[in-house]
Formats: C-alpha cells, structure tokens, sequence
C-alpha cells in the first residue's frame, strides 16, 4: 500500500475522517472475502471472567447465552503443549463455543519467539491474535502473516500507551500485510477522547477485532460501566460495523473488567444491551 501524499496523521489533524477512511478500505485476498454486511457474531473477551478458573468461566461465558470466546494469555497460555490443546479443544465443542481470537499478544524483533506464538495459534486454530507489537516487530509480523494466514490486530490500550489513538495504530500497520490490522478497544478509545463509532469507520478495511468496553467518563482516570451507561452509543457502534463490513470471522467481543470476582450480573446486562442493539439480518 502507497504512502499518500498527505500522511494520515495530516488528514485526521484536519479532521478530514472520510478520506482517512478511503486510503484504508480497500481490500484484496483473504480480507476482502471475509468482509460481511451481516449483523456481527457476538462474544466475550474472557478477561472479564479472569475471577474464575477456565473451565468455569467457558461454562459461564455458555450460560450468558455467548458462543465466541476471545481468550487471554493468562488463561489459555501459548506454551500450552499438544494435550493441552487437544483438552481444550474437547472443553469448547462439548460446550458449543469456539475461539474468536487470542490475545493481548506481545510481539518484538525476536523473530524465534515471534514465530512461536503463530505455531501455538495455528495449534489451537485460532485465526486473530490481539497484539501490542514493538515497532521493530513488523518486519517479522509481515512474513508470519503471510505463511500462516493469521491476523494480527494491534490493540489499544488508553492513554500514554503507544497506541493510544487510532492514528497510532493507523501510522503502524499503513503500508505493512493487509493481514496486519487493529482490535479496537473501544472503552479505550473512550478514555483517550475518541469516538468509537468514528474509530470504527477510520479502521474499515483492517478492523478484525473489537473489544465492547464502556467508561464514565472520556478521560484516563475513569470507572468501567455496563454498556451504553458511558460514552458508547451501542445501536450506532452496532451499525458503524456492518456500514464498514466488519468480518463475518471478526472477534466482536464483550469486555468488562469490573467486579472480578462476581461480574455475572453485570455481564448479562452487557450481553443484553448489545443483543438489543445487533441489526437484524
């Protein structure tokens, strides 16, 4: 992908979103194939479930009426071995879920490490692995990506991280492997004073994850609140992604990192107001 002549930090600057959002949506390949104008598959990122063991949080994430899981490394580790996998994998089907994608992922030169990581994905059959890669990662990301045909989505997370509005993440992944793309985190897009709905339209083209995250306040210092009590318009989120053709395998997941140890109710409330909000197909 060519650099254009105005850089993207220059047009968000002058806040030009929709020619931002035309340098980044055209797609080729396995990207544009995944592409779908369906209302998305709702899931949960099981971090908000991290109170529980894993076998327990899969049971609650099932009776949430849930049937994607997002996993996290602390619950589902990269090291795991080929018994651990295959047991895995026996948990889910017997449980009707399936893997969304993995992730927060670090990524750094270290191609060997790197690689590791693919290996353990590609293992587990997991196809999105959410990523905060170093800057001098891409270089190996770009050939990984193309020989496991795995994307990587580079999640956010707030304020003084270095991906902390989307033109950070738009900067890293502009001229890299289409498979090199963003999870957006949209409560922390909310705590750097973006709009979601608006992160959404400027990521089409090379969003493949979504985290479904609300905060009180659009600030750094704030508290997690259910979905659509803060500063998320849900119904509008819902419709920016089928507008921008979100992916029929893309990771929409439910985060909410509040109460750790009794979050249920909180959560069914969540799965409610986003379920309310889904266009119909």
């Amino acid at each position: 992908m060519n650099r254009p002549t105005l850089s993207r930090r220059s047009l968000l600057a002058a806040g030009c979103a929709g020619a931002v959002a035309a340098v980044v949506s055209p797609r080729q390949g396995v990207a544009a194939a995944a592409a779908s104008t369906a209302p998305p598959t709702l899931g949960i990122q099981l971090y908000s479930l991290r109170g529980y063991k894993v076998d327990e949080a899969l049971r609650h994430a099932k009776d949430l009426g849930l049937t994607r899981v997002e996993f996290y490394p602390g619950m589902y580790p990269i090291n795991s071995d080929p018994a651990a996998i295959a047991a895995m994998n026996t948990r889910l089907a017997d449980l009707g879920l399936s893997i969304s994608a993995h992730g927060v992922n670090r990524f750094t030169k270290d191609a060997a490490k790197n690689r590791e990581i693919f290996e353990f994905a590609k293992r587990a059959g997991v196809t999105i692995l959410g990523a905060d890669p170093d800057p001098d990662s891409f270089t190996s990301l770009d050939e990984l990506v193309k020989e496991f045909d795995i994307r990587v989505a580079i999640h956010n997370h707030g304020p003084t991280h270095r991906y902390n509005k989307v033109v950070d993440v738009l900067d890293a992944i502009e001229k890299h492997d289409e498979r090199i793309g963003a999870c957006a985190d949209l409560g922390h897009f909310i705590r750097s004073g973006e709009r979601p709905t608006e992160v959404i339209r400027l990521l089409k083209g090379r969003l493949y994850g979504v985290h479904l995250k609300d905060f009180a306040e659009m600030q750094d210092k704030t508290k997690g609140v259910i979905l659509g009590k803060g500063h998320m318009d849900v119904p509008a989120v819902m419709a920016a992604l089928v507008q921008v053709g979100f992916p029929a395998d893309g990771a929409l997941s439910i985060e909410y990192e509040e109460n750790p140890q009794n979050p249920l109710d909180d959560l069914r409330e969540c799965v409610r107001v986003a379920r309310a909000a889904l266009p119909q197909a």
